[in-house]
């Protein structure tokens, strides 16, 4: 059974813990005509790949279009993402992004869901080079998507909505002990890009 959020987080930018896990929520971390100014840009400027992933043994395209910057490759599902370099809008969100979440970034992965048949499907973001803690940063641009967490236990759930020019920042054991997605619709919906900030340790 999912979880009702509005009594578990507000407007304002405070760490909430949660059984297992330690979320930073901003709901209007960016004003909203600088997200608009920013999705534009990163519209434009990106690489926007579709790749595929090994899925069950088998190679799959993920329904998204993926972009990998920063300073380290990053590995996962049989794919191996060379990085391409910061471009200055890329930067100076990490920079803001560190100061929110208290901690480093090298590199981030950008998604592009064109419409609410791309998605993300249940994984953790738990790859070995992220370290024992890994803190992801999530910033979001354009159509406001459901994000679910669930727990691998206890299977207790969270969803939250990420809308235009929102900070996620998921800390703590919370991917070690929790699984995210953002689900299909069958709903119209117009493009989102996320940015997920992290650390890759060499």
């Amino acid at each position: 059974m999912e979880k009702e959020t509005s009594g578990l987080f507000d407007n304002s930018p405070q760490w909430i813990d949660i059984a297992d896990g330690r979320l930073l929520w901003v709901e209007h971390f960016l004003p909203q005509a600088e997200a608009d100014e920013i999705q534009s840009v990163l519209t434009r400027e990106l690489a926007w790949q579709q790749e595929s992933i090994t899925l069950f043994g088998k190679r799959v395209i993920q329904p998204r279009l993926q972009a990998w910057y920063g300073d380290q490759s990053y590995t996962y599902s049989g794919l191996t993402m060379a990085p391409t370099p910061w471009t200055p809008t890329l930067n100076t969100l990490r920079q803001q992004c560190e100061l929110a979440a208290h901690s480093s970034f090298n590199s981030v992965l950008a998604n592009l869901y064109r419409d609410g048949q791309d998605s993300m499907g249940w994984h953790q973001d738990n790859e070995p080079e992220l370290g024992h803690q890994p803190v992801i940063a999530s910033l979001s641009f354009g159509e406001t998507r459901r994000f679910v967490l669930k727990h691998l236990h206890s299977k207790e759930k969270f969803e939250l909505l990420l809308g235009h020019g929102s900070l996620l920042v998921m800390a703590g054991p919370t991917q070690h002990y929790w699984q995210h997605c953002v689900p299909k619709t069958a709903k119209p919906r117009e493009p989102r890009i996320n940015l997920t900030f992290r650390y890759i340790y060499p």
